[in-house]
């Protein structure tokens, strides 16, 4: 994977979506899925990617819905960024290519995916890198108030429950990120043209109404699309990870305080360390790439099994 990525190489026909995405790495080689986050794109693994080609992995790394060159197959489709949907591309990605047991790694709306999919269908998964751990959303409780400092990092949440926020995003999808950005990422001294690359996946026509959805849906304002009313029922039980684990916390993330990760124990029942990864925000992948690309290494081992033991 170069520096930038002007098209996808590859898009294939996954559940609801076409599916753009980039793969590296040796075709016949233990598969890992690299999974972005909002408001980013799959450049968040550029520097990942050939750390773990290198250690003889094949590497996948998809557009979510609504971003980059994915599209929607009908017009008719919802265009839902609530969790279960987001988990259902994943499972539909992973069903279309064929792929046994791969590694899953990701952040943000990415680690969403990747823990639904552990979460729901273990054995489908080889193992799991989630930074801020356990990410399923408990809808049901999304109307307790966080601590004001928690709640100010927020802020888009609240915006993007307005009309306006939605006309904002409309407007202006590259501000936003960069807002967020700083604030997520404050020691991360990213340039133009970094945010301008990322900020290209912006342009999907379905974009704003992708993430609009998505943060009305976890603060429980908009219901969820019919055809996911299974799973969100699965999901609002907060099911456990039984697949081998590692979870990360950057300790510069400014939206989620590095912990020691114990308030998520009870999420993991199979074997899971916790790291703390120094300088790194919230966009880690970026950050720390070495880090990251270690903990998926570490997941895997010994590479080939498709079953790690961290």
């Amino acid at each position: 994977m170069s520096s930038t990525v002007a098209t996808p190489v590859h898009t294939i026909a996954a559940g609801e979506l076409d599916v753009a995405y980039i793969e590296a790495g040796d075709a016949t080689a233990e598969p890992v899925i690299l999974l972005h986050g909002f408001p980013y794109d799959i450049h968040s693994y550029v520097d990942v990617v050939p750390l773990l080609t290198d250690a003889g992995f094949r590497v996948l790394v998809p557009y979510l819905r609504g971003h980059g060159p994915t599209t929607f197959r009908s017009a008719r489709t919802i265009r839902s960024g609530q969790q279960a949907a987001l988990g259902a591309d994943l499972l539909a990605f992973i069903d279309a290519l064929e792929l046994e047991r791969p590694i899953l790694a990701g952040y943000d709306w990415g680690a969403r995916a990747a823990c639904v999919v552990a979460a729901l269908w273990p054995e489908r998964v080889g193992g799991l890198v989630s930074v801020n751990g356990y990410l399923i959303q408990d809808i049901a409780a999304a109307g307790i108030p966080l601590a004001p400092a928690l709640e100010a990092g927020f802020w888009y949440f609240w915006y993007f429950a307005t009309e306006r926020g939605r006309e904002g995003l409309s407007r202006d999808a590259r501000g936003v990120a960069e807002v967020i950005w700083r604030r997520n990422s404050p020691s991360w001294g990213f340039d133009p043209a970094t945010l301008e690359r990322t900020a290209a996946a912006f342009g999907n026509p379905d974009y704003v109404d992708v993430v609009i959805h998505s943060y009305r849906h976890r603060l429980g304002l908009e219901p969820g699309a019919p055809e996911y009313v299974d799973l969100e029922r699965r999901l609002a039980a907060l099911p456990p990870i039984a697949v081998p684990t590692i979870t990360l916390d950057g300790t510069a993330d400014g939206n989620f305080p590095a912990t020691d990760g114990s308030q998520h124990d009870r999420f993991f029942t199979g074997s899971r360390v916790h790291r703390q990864i120094p300088a790194a925000g919230h966009h880690l992948p970026a950050e720390a790439p070495h880090a990251f690309a270690e903990a998926v290494l570490d997941v895997a081992e010994p590479p080939g099994d498709g079953a790690g033991t961290p």
